[in-house]
């Protein structure tokens, strides 16, 4: 299946000195991300990108994502505007490279043969900066409705010590 926002780039396009990309996603393009992510709209996604390779055979990419979405607030249902510019950095892997456990370390995406889609990491990345909780502005909830109270954590009785029969045969001595 063709991702929504599918920019393939053959890797041996990326010289030793590195390759720019613009991404800009059609409107048909934001329109099928929007549903695939569940909010009313995406008006504008672009992303410029500056690849180079790394090492290991991995490719390295540093930019820019830009993004105006609609996303529905959660309390109201109205529509809430938002505006992204996020620095982006990403790393593509080669199929059975280990990817890196550092929590730091940029996201990181497989190499399909010999081609990157750069418009598919975009997307995901897009996906991540969405707000989870979006609220119009003076958005509250009803008087009267609160939220449920956060569970309390189970309380196990204290186990008796190991050495506690021990202890009672050198007092009974």
């Amino acid at each position: 299946m063709t991702p929504e926002f599918h920019r393939p780039l053959v890797i041996g396009r990326i010289g030793s000195g590195g390759r720019r990309e613009n991404l800009v996603a059609s409107e048909a393009e934001r329109a099928a991300l929007a549903e695939r992510f569940g909010i009313p709209a995406i008006g504008l996604l672009r992303a410029e990108l500056l690849l180079h390779p790394a090492p290991g055979g991995a490719i390295a990419a540093a930019g820019r994502l830009v993004a105006e979405v609609v996303q529905s607030c959660i309390v109201t249902l109205e529509p809430v505007e938002q505006s992204l510019d996020l620095p982006l950095a990403l790393r593509f892997i080669p199929e059975g490279a280990e990817p890196s456990e550092d929590p730091e370390a940029p996201d990181e995406f497989d190499i399909d043969g010999e081609t990157i889609d750069l418009g598919e990491a975009v997307a995901e990345q897009l996906s991540l900066a969405l707000d989870p909780y979006p609220r119009a502005p003076g958005a509250t909830l009803p008087e009267g409705l609160v939220a449920p109270p956060e569970p309390e954590a189970a309380v196990e009785p204290p186990r008796p010590s190991p050495f506690a029969a021990l202890t009672r045969l050198k007092r009974d001595k």
